[in-house]
């Protein structure tokens, strides 16, 4: 009784809070736009004048819309995901994929920002591919995951471009890059069937068989269709003789067109299976289709679908590039705001040098990818309006699958990293900082492994035999030969060109190797064309006039890596026939394969 009474009085000395939770200041941030200096100084830097001031003005706008508008919209597309009803009270099956008000409003709101249409208008000549990718990257982490149909929905659109938009496609192309919220259609992209994503070639199992009246009907089970909900789709299949017969291989591979629904909603003899139950992206739906006869229109040459679709894979791409710097920049962003504010120990974590460091390393592999990003946005640019040199076609065909690699891999740390400066509360669902964990993983997986994208390198690079290389070299030292002007960025520049030499000495080293050596190399020269030519990139900023002690310190510090991984690993013996064997050993030796 005694220990009980002295237990009640102690407890009536302690202070009791009106609420028992935890306090701590929640981390924000302003308009996107206006806090992102890396962003305004290269836009100032890069754009025309007129452009820049008109440009200026509606990201600014847009900014602020993110900020008080479209930001509350994506929570509550996490919040609620889509729902799939197969049948209804009575017993009919109906197949309904219900999405919330949120995610259709971003849809509304697509289209009058004019995502894709931007693009497409030329509005700015060159220069409208890359302020399109300036808006989606500032939409992207507030969007709720429809940053995924437009990307789709932009590839979609780029293939018929490219097809010269034929009359049965016009209204679908006015469609895809209308501003009319009315009007707008997204598109999806079914690819993936059950024997695999990447390996279209011999995983693609859809007939298409032709009609009388010149459309196809198309049988077959799509396993992982992405925004299920679109209002368009781009598919492959075979095309099936009199006979039955199809051509096995890429060479029997066609592109279709089809509408979704028809004009009263009902399905396109289409039948939703399930939806997928993903780690990420959950605001969008993502299903398993059966197309039992769905009605098609042919739109590559028969048997050049793969070579059709590239346009798409190459959009998409460079979408999944600007999702992983927006999901970097917004992570660092709230953890630059976080430690402004967190107590911890006496003071302010961002008074804690170690705690800054973590967040400055962090910085530097953001800055490099954006400007990787600008960079190829740029060039695309140039290509879509016949400005581009032959030579900057090739260093795109290049720097596009070397950036969505790099990026996605990028992307994936620096989540985890700026998740862990949060401390517990990083790790807290409504917090929101999780769900940008989980949709970044999906940015290495998306459009192509890691793996299967440096293979792709190695690809363009056989292919051009030898022009693309020494286009990305030469490019390389011009901006190194800009960046030796300003003497601050001598040790950059030093390591950079000591690094040019090793991967020059590698590409000699291995260049009569076999097929194998190659693709043990593929992924470290992969990382190491990205190395090198991003922080050609931050030296080549750091260089302009105006520039920054942080832009300097951000090239000397992503320079102080190692930026040709390639030449140290074949050093060390990791490519050939017996590292393959040891390779082999580790993974299976304990195992009864």
């Amino acid at each position: 009784m005694k220990e009980k009474q002295v237990l009640e009085d102690l407890e009536m000395h302690l202070p009791r809070r009106d609420a028992e939770a935890l306090f701590q200041e929640q981390p924000e941030t302003g308009n996107q736009y206006l806090e992102d200096t890396l962003l305004r100084s290269y836009l100032e830097t890069h754009l025309p004048p007129k452009v820049l001031e008109e440009v200026h003005q509606d990201l600014e706008r847009f900014g602020n819309r993110l900020l008080t508008k479209i930001q509350p919209l994506s929570w509550e597309c996490e919040l609620n995901p889509p729902v799939f009803r197969q049948y209804d009270a009575w017993g009919r099956r109906v197949d309904h994929i219900h999405t919330c008000s949120a995610w259709r409003r971003m849809k509304e709101i697509s289209a009058e920002e004019g995502l894709i249409a931007e693009a497409y208008e030329k509005r700015y000549s060159n220069w409208s591919r890359l302020y399109q990718a300036v808006k989606l990257y500032l939409f992207s982490s507030s969007s709720g995951g429809f940053s995924c149909p437009l990307a789709m929905t932009d590839g979609a659109a780029k293939v018929i471009e490219s097809l010269g938009v034929p009359g049965s496609l016009k209204n679908a192309f006015d469609r895809l890059t209308s501003r009319d919220p009315e009007k707008f259609w997204t598109s999806g992209q079914w690819m993936t069937e059950r024997r695999g994503g990447s390996d279209v070639a011999n995983g693609t199992e859809t007939v298409a068989r032709k009609q009388p009246d010149g459309t196809y009907r198309l049988y077959g089970f799509k396993w992982f269709t992405s925004a299920a909900d679109s209002d368009v789709a781009l598919t492959l299949a075979r095309i099936a003789d009199a006979e039955g017969q199809c051509t096995q291989g890429s060479r029997g591979l066609s592109l279709f067109f089809l509408r979704v629904r028809d004009e009263e909603g009902k399905l396109n003899n289409i039948q939703v299976q399930r939806l997928k139950d993903k780690l990420g992206t959950r605001q969008m739906a993502t299903a398993e289709l059966w197309l039992q006869g769905a009605r098609a229109e042919l739109i590559s040459a028969e048997g050049r679908g793969v070579a059709a679709i590239s346009n798409m894979l190459n959009i998409t791409r460079i979408h999944n590039v600007i999702g992983a710097v927006a999901s970097m920049r917004r992570m660092i962003s709230l953890s630059r705001d976080y430690a402004c504010k967190r107590m911890a120990f006496g003071k302010l974590l961002k008074d804690h040098p170690l705690h800054m460091q973590t967040i400055a390393r962090m910085e530097v592999q953001v800055r490099g990818a954006f400007l990787l990003l600008m960079d190829i946005v740029r060039l695309l640019g140039l290509a879509e309006t016949k400005l581009a040199s032959e030579q900057e076609q090739l260093l795109l065909r290049l720097l596009i699958p070397v950036a969505k690699l790099y990026t996605g891999k990028q992307a994936s740390a620096v989540a985890v990293e700026a998740m862990e400066s949060f401390g517990g509360q990083g790790y807290m669902e409504d917090t929101g900082l999780p769900v940008i964990l989980r949709d970044a993983l999906v940015l290495s997986i998306w459009e192509g492994t890691t793996n299967i994208l440096s293979l792709d390198v190695l690809r363009c690079l056989a292919k051009s035999h030898g022009q693309v290389m020494a286009v990305f070299l030469s490019t390389v030292q011009k901006k190194l030969e800009l960046a030796s002007g300003t003497e601050e960025l001598s040790p950059a520049v030093q390591r950079a060109q000591e690094a040019i030499g090793s991967l020059r000495q590698f590409l000699a080293a291995t260049g009569s190797e076999q097929a194998l050596t190659m693709e043990l190399a593929a992924r470290d020269l992969s990382y190491s064309l990205a190395r090198i030519y991003t922080g050609a990139l931050l030296m080549e900023h750091a260089a302009r006039p105006g520039a920054s002690s942080t832009d300097t310190c951000a090239a000397l510090r992503w320079c102080s890596q190692e930026l040709c991984p390639a030449a140290g690993e074949s050093r060390r013996g990791s490519y050939g026939a017996g590292a393959a064997l040891q390779d082999r050993a580790l993974v299976l030796g304990s195992s009864r394969l």
